[in-house]
Order: structure tokens, then C-alpha cells, then sequence
């Protein structure tokens, strides 16, 4: 979870509003008349384990691009899965001398100044990256650009996204890339605040405790994926949007998605792979 004022312009989401529990649009209603997914249910995973140790984490920056911000809070959850319990968390700021997205997160830097024992904090989470089998976080592409650059360590467990990995039950009637909010009132979780790092990793939480299925959900999410383009014409571009495609990002003038092999052979439409070099 540069400055706010660089808004994505026409269908492109904006990184933020992802990782927000705050979006205008809210989560998809049920509807009697709605279309089916252009994404159908993919079969049982076969292969791929389902993380017992799952770090659960989100970042708050001062911007979107880390050559020209950085990151000033870190929170993280050290969780359980089969008990489905918190085993640790922590979460701490790191000192900033300005915060143009301030009204995003609601930081002040000058409350980043302030004495305090964040390198602790650091250390702590550093152990329960170590612990862990998977780390996971909801929009992985902002989250995981910000670590290797002092102070963040390298993460090199494998990643999930919340909200692009898991392909979340469908009677939950949540629309693709659901943010955190959605996922939180899909699965009847309060909604209390948001855009704080350990507030969003304890929404998460929330979710995953109600989840019976989360187990073979993750399962499916530790399937190796790719980067691929909808092969579509324009006038049928909603359907690659149906499909939890995006316009522009990160493949430059088209829709794209990671996807696994199941993922692939359930869609409806055909696509093809993005060498890593074209979504630069």
C-alpha cells in the first residue's frame, strides 16, 4: 500500500487507489443480470504448496517511483495459515524530510523525525521475513519495488498478490483486482480506517481468517505466471477488462495480465506472452 497529483489518466488504475481501501467504485454488487467472468474458474492446482508462514505486509511512500521517493512506513503480519493465527506483527515509520502524498497516508513528516526506535522495528521484521515461506501484499508491483533500497532488505521468498494472484471464489461477487476494501466487505470484515501499512495487512488477516478455502486458493497463487497481452480488437476491449486486464500497465498501448498456465487455457480469448523488456 511521484506525488499524488500524477492521476492516471483514462482506464488505467491508479497504483494507490489498489492498494486503498478506499475506492470510488466500491466492490461489485450481485447482480441476476450480470455477465460471467471472461476469466472462468480454473481447475485444481496440482503441483504448488500452499505457504504455511505467510508474511502479510504494505508499504506507505511518499510517491509512486522509488528513483524519486521513498518508503515511510513499513507493516507486516507474521501469519499462521493452517490456524489461521497471527504469530507476530510490527510496523514503524522511517524518517522522511517531506511527504507529497501527506494527504494519501496522512503522515507528516515531521512526525517520521521524532525519536523512535525504528531500526528495531527493522530487525523485527527482518526475522519474520526469514521465518516466512511466502511473502504476500496486494498490488506486489508497487509493494515489491520499494525493498533492496536502503533501509529494506531484498526480499527473495516468492511473492503472491492478493489482488491479482488469487482468483477469489466467485459467489463472493467481487470485481477483478478487488481492492483491499472490497475483499474486506466480500467477506464481512468492519471497515474502520484506512492507508495506514498495519491497518491494511490487519484487513488482510481479517479475510484470510474467514476464508475456508484459503489454503487451495494460495495453492493456485504460488503457480508460476507470466506477463501477457489480450489479443483483442478495440470495440471488444471490455472484455479483457472483465477479465482483471490492464490498460497500459505495465505493457505500454495494451491490456495486459500475469497469468498461470490454468489461467490461460480458461480464458475465453486468445492472448500472447510479453517479453519482460516490453513492459519496461
Amino acid at each position: 500500500m511521484g506525488p499524488a497529483q500524477a492521476a492516471r489518466m483514462g482506464e488505467q488504475t491508479n497504483l494507490w487507489e489498489q492498494n486503498s481501501l478506499w475506492q470510488p467504485q466500491g466492490p461489485a454488487q450481485p447482480s441476476a443480470s450480470a455477465e460471467p467472468s471472461e476469466l472462468a474458474e480454473p481447475s485444481a492446482p496440482t503441483q504448488h504448496q500452499a505457504p504455511e508462514l505467510l508474511l502479510i505486509l504494505d508499504t506507505e511512500t511518499t510517491g509512486l517511483e522509488p528513483s524519486r521517493a521513498q518508503c515511510i512506513e513499513l507493516g507486516a503480519v507474521l501469519f499462521h495459515v493452517p490456524s489461521r493465527s497471527v504469530l507476530s506483527q510490527v510496523s514503524f515509520l522511517m524518517p522522511a524530510q517531506r511527504n507529497p502524498a501527506q494527504h494519501v497516508n496522512g503522515i507528516a513528516p515531521q512526525i517520521t523525525q521524532l525519536s523512535q526506535p525504528w531500526q528495531a522495528g527493522l530487525t523485527c521484521f527482518e526475522a519474520m521475513l526469514e521465518a516466512a515461506d511466502a511473502v504476500l501484499a496486494h498490488n506486489v508491483a508497487f509493494d515489491r519495488q520499494w525493498f533492496g533500497i536502503d533501509p529494506l532488505p531484498p526480499i527473495h521468498k516468492p511473492w503472491i498478490c492478493s489482488m491479482e494472484d488469487i482468483h477469489w471464489p466467485s459467489e463472493r461477487h467481487l470485481r477483478p483486482n478487488p481492492s483491499v476494501r472490497d475483499l474486506a466487505l466480500a467477506y464481512g470484515v468492519p471497515v474502520w480506517a484506512a492507508h495506514r501499512a498495519l491497518t491494511d495487512c490487519t484487513y488482510l488477516v481479517q479475510v484470510f481468517e474467514r476464508c475456508t478455502e484459503l489454503e487451495a486458493l494460495l495453492q493456485a497463487a504460488m503457480e508460476p505466471r507470466q506477463l501477457f497481452r489480450a489479443n483483442l480488437p478495440y470495440a471488444e476491449r471490455h472484455r479483457a477488462k472483465e477479465a482483471g486486464f490492464r490498460w497500459n500497465d505495465p505493457v505500454r498501448g495494451a491490456w495486459s495480465r500475469r497469468l498461470s498456465d490454468r489461467e490461460v487455457a480458461a480464458l475465453s480469448f486468445a492472448v500472447e506472452a510479453v517479453e519482460v523488456a516490453e513492459a519496461a
